[in-house]
């Protein structure tokens, strides 16, 4: 550490605002503020470098720092011209925190250092003012006491509600010099009886216990909470800012406040924020006074006067230096001020917290204005932020009582009566009442269930468990595996603490935060405007990979089109055969004894599956599409109930019993490592050649009734070795040119694999050389290389992911590390054997924003996602073109 403490003040920084690693944001900012001539109160950083010697060494300094803050703390002396610790005129201290990364709230603050018995009369010979002192030292003392010496805040608002009483008054400012005086005694009383020490009188102590403090809450749980969730590194560490102190309770002619330089909540152009006269800024934060709008645009109540009323000269000095600080910064700040006796001073600016409409409306404003390009508008806007716009989202305005918190599976917010089975769902979509379907997990017999529902809260499963990914495609709301909530479908009821909640009663549930609401909640519907338009132009013209959709409905494709998917990349077959109307004639199929009776059962089915296809053909025209064939085990589609198998056994002239054998002799221990993908069709071949004519013959009838021009792709799941593929491609090209020839029809198709067995990846070099594309199953690969099921990791994978043993959840966020070595693999040595072998991925990863860049610098040729997250896949992409090269 060369330099620990960086000085800034009377126009001249030691730092700049590209050095946040170092200074953190709001030192980078104090200094950049600095050096732009800008009022700021002379001050210094203790560098982010000092927070991590200080954890990795027992929690002390370096042995030089001491004389470093000395040296900084004398130079703002001089420049102030008051001193530390003077009795007679004392500098005071503000103390805050400063990461590299905003993390608002996270860490501490603390204002008034240095104020004592003594130091307090010489705040009064300064101010004039015994009543602002006196209020200023039993600040301190309240923010100490809870910052550093941690004693309850509840516990000093009481000795403050006590004095108001005994007053008469509502508020702390009318509280007189008499009440003040007992309450800085009876603050420091409370210190003793609390913690056993005196609260210190020593100006330095209180320093050095200050920094201590801002260290510490480095650590804190709510601090490494927010690190996790908004994936940052411990190891950064935070700044300490030290500060002369200004003060906007001073009287009428001072204030403190906070603004935007454009809506925060819209993106329009103008200047927007609040103020208070004659208030500490811990007052505005707080809340304990109705703020006051800085100008009349930003009145919601017209009856406050605004500052621009109160205060001109000052707000067109505030005008002049947040137009300074945007044209400057090239982006919107949020700005934190202070006036003292008629002077402004900036104390922060720093890139400001934005709606998604709002990011979106301000980018592109910004490229309109010339502030910025095009490129950097689509660097400026967060794929989460595109997610959340294409999405219901609860009304902020409304008060909600959260009961639960799960996992964010699925987007989107929805309030419904609580319905414990997919019967039920039914049932009440038929009465136009919306419901919300309420599981331990789902299955895909509960697949017309969910679509019934407005939106579905599983107790158990993950962020890839089935409720998540089919109500993703679907775009519905999707809380999962929210365990606190225990479910009893005897009584139809579940409880979480002591809340039962019925079936039939109302709940809310938000897929965007987890949360579980007890009673209806509005949502606001989101507007895909002109700027949203715009700014998709823009990203779609910058990236280089394609985005596709998984999409098992002609609905889900019309869908992924409208938001831009550029062909289906997955079309899992099986997903087909759910419907009721279905599911008998597939479960004859799997229980029939013999060929024959297979085939009977299979030509039940192959109408249906043919007219699926042709459907999702025509919302697809001119685009290719991957169509997967039957993948999942057979267990998923056997008969459950002795209803089912009555009316199987009637079916295929057998009995229930003999059925019962049957279905025993089917379970597997472990089905997701049996008998399913291309196994299936070794065992079955008439199940894959009645799927690849049924796709064959729609693409045929389109191309020669409506002129279509159609590219199916047929994939064979779960490839393990080269043989596997030979002797299932070599069928399915015998099928293909069958129904060609009869049809006498030319079309180009092409037949490929799904890489999800790691085997796979280790040979694609051979499988490269008879296939036309890969597409990676990142679900089945993940779970097979790590050794995790997907369906039982989320009992333990928090754990993992709060004691920092997982950055990520390696089912949302792709394991580059293992798993991605493996594609990494297998994309060289596929690419060696056949050069223009097309690649892609279509497991749930698929829509993730670091796999879409992992993807992009492997050269895929294009992600597939569920429909509601292409224009998120979009974004991500060309985020990724603009920051990287591809690698092969």
């Amino acid at each position: 550490m060369a330099s620990m403490v960086f000085y800034f003040g009377e126009g001249k920084a030691q730092g700049n605002q590209g050095m946040k690693q170092l200074l953190g944001g709001k030192g980078a900012n104090l200094a950049e503020m600095t050096n732009l001539g800008l009022p700021v109160p002379p001050g210094f950083t203790v560098t982010t470098e000092v927070c991590t010697h200080y954890y990795k060494n027992g929690k002390t300094y370096p042995s030089d720092l001491e004389a470093k803050v000395n040296e900084g703390i004398q130079r703002v002396e001089k420049a102030v011209g008051s001193r530390f610790a003077d009795p007679e005129n004392p500098l005071l201290l503000s103390v805050r925190s400063g990461a590299s990364v905003s993390m608002p709230g996270m860490m501490d603050t603390i204002l008034n250092l240095g104020l004592n018995d003594q130091t307090v009369k010489g705040l009064v010979n300064q101010s004039k003012d015994e009543r602002f002192a006196l209020d200023a030292y039993r600040r301190f003392i309240q923010m100490y006491g809870d910052v550093v010496m941690e004693v309850s805040p509840h516990l000093f608002e009481g000795v403050l509600e006590t004095s108001r009483r005994k007053r008469g008054v509502e508020s702390d400012s009318d509280l007189q010099v008499e009440d003040l005086k007992a309450i800085v005694n009876e603050f420091k009383t409370l210190i003793v009886r609390e913690t056993g020490k005196t609260f210190p009188s020593d100006p330095k102590e209180q320093l050095w216990g200050a920094i201590g403090a801002v260290f510490g809450s480095w650590m804190s749980a709510r601090a490494v909470s927010y690190r996790r969730i908004h994936k940052m590194s411990e190891e950064w560490g935070t700044a300490v800012n030290l500060q002369a102190m200004v003060f906007g309770n001073m009287g009428d002619d001072s204030a403190t406040g906070v603004a935007f330089t454009r809506d925060p909540s819209t993106g329009e152009k103008k200047f927007f924020g609040e103020f208070l006269k004659n208030a500490q800024g811990e007052d505005v934060v707080a809340g304990i006074r109705t703020p006051q709008p800085i100008n009349r645009e930003s009145a919601h109540d017209k009856s406050l006067l605004s500052m621009q009323e109160l205060m001109p000269k000052e707000y067109e000095q505030l005008v002049t230096v947040y137009q300074q600080l945007e044209k400057h910064y090239r982006d919107m700040q949020d700005i934190e001020f202070t006036v003292q006796k008629g002077k402004l001073y900036m104390l922060q600016t720093r890139t400001g917290k934005r709606t998604a409409s709002a990011a979106v409306r301000i980018a592109v404003d910004m490229v309109r204005e010339g502030l910025i390009s095009s490129d950097e508008a689509i660097l400026r806007v967060s794929p989460l932020q595109v997610e959340q716009l294409l999405h219901p989202r609860l009304d902020p305005r409304v008060e909600k009582r959260v009961i639960a918190k799960g996992l964010p599976a699925s987007p989107g917010a929805a309030s419904g009566e609580v319905v414990f089975s997919s019967e039920e769902a039914e049932n009440v979509n038929k009465l136009n009442r919306p419901c919300v379907l309420v599981r331990h997990e789902t299955s895909p017999e509960d697949i017309s269930g969910m679509d019934a529902a407005k939106g579905v809260l599983t107790a158990l499963g993950g962020m890839t468990s089935h409720a998540a990914v089919v109500a993703r495609g679907m775009g519905k709301p999707c809380v999962a595996g929210c365990g606190s909530i225990s479910i009893d479908y005897k009584k139809q009821q579940f409880t979480v603490a002591s809340v039962t909640v019925k079936r039939g009663e109302m709940i809310t549930i938000d897929g965007a935060s987890g949360e579980v609401i007890l009673g209806y909640i509005p949502t606001i519907n989101s507007q895909l405007d002109q700027y949203f338009t715009e700014f998709m132009k823009w990203v779609d013209e910058r990236r280089t990979m394609g985005v596709r959709a998984n999409a098992e409905t002609p609905n889900d494709a019309k869908v992924a089109r409208q938001f831009g998917a550029e062909g289906v990349g997955l079309t899992r077959t099986e997903h087909m055969f759910f419907e009721e109307t279905r599911i008998t004639a597939v479960r004859e199929m799997i229980l029939s004894e013999t060929k024959a009776q297979r085939e009977a059962a299979l030509l039940k089915i192959f109408p249906m599956q043919k007219d699926d296809f042709v459907a999702i053909f025509r919302e697809m025209k001119g685009l290719p599409v991957t169509i997967r064939l039957l993948d999942p085990p057979l267990h998923e589609f056997l008969p459950r109930t002795s209803g089912e198998l009555e009316v199987l056994a009637s079916s295929l002239n057998s009995t229930v019993d003999m059925l019962q054998e049957k279905v025993k002799t089917l379970h597997e221990f472990n089905p997701m490592l049996g008998h399913r993908g291309c196994r299936l069709g070794v065992s079955y071949p008439e199940i894959y050649s009645m799927q690849v004519r049924a796709i064959m013959e729609a693409a045929c009838k389109l191309v020669k009734e409506e002129d279509f021009k159609i590219e199916p792709e047929i994939m064979i799941p779960f490839i393990m070795t080269l043989e596997e593929y030979r002797l299932l491609k070599g069928e399915i090209v015998k099928t293909c040119e069958a129904v060609l020839k009869t049809q006498n029809v030319d079309i180009v198709y092409r037949v490929g694999t799904m890489i999800e067995v790691p085997r796979a990846a280790l040979i694609a070099d051979q499988l490269a050389s008879e296939a036309d594309f890969f597409s990676f199953g990142t679900n089945d690969l993940t779970q097979m290389t790590m050794g995790l099921s997907r369906d039982d990791a989320g009992s333990f994978l928090p754990r993992y992911l709060e004691k920092g043993l997982f950055r990520q959840d390696p089912f949302v966020t792709l394991d580059q590390d293992g798993v991605g070595q493996l594609i990494r693999i297998a994309c060289e040595r596929g690419r060696a054997s056949n050069p223009k072998i097309k690649i892609g991925i279509c497991g749930e990863h698929g829509g993730d924003t670091a796999t879409i860049e992992f993807c992009h610098r492997l050269g895929f040729n294009y992600v597939s996602c569920s429909p509601f997250r292409v224009p998120v896949a979009r974004l991500a992409a060309a985020q990724a073109t603009l920051k990287h090269s591809p690698l092969a």
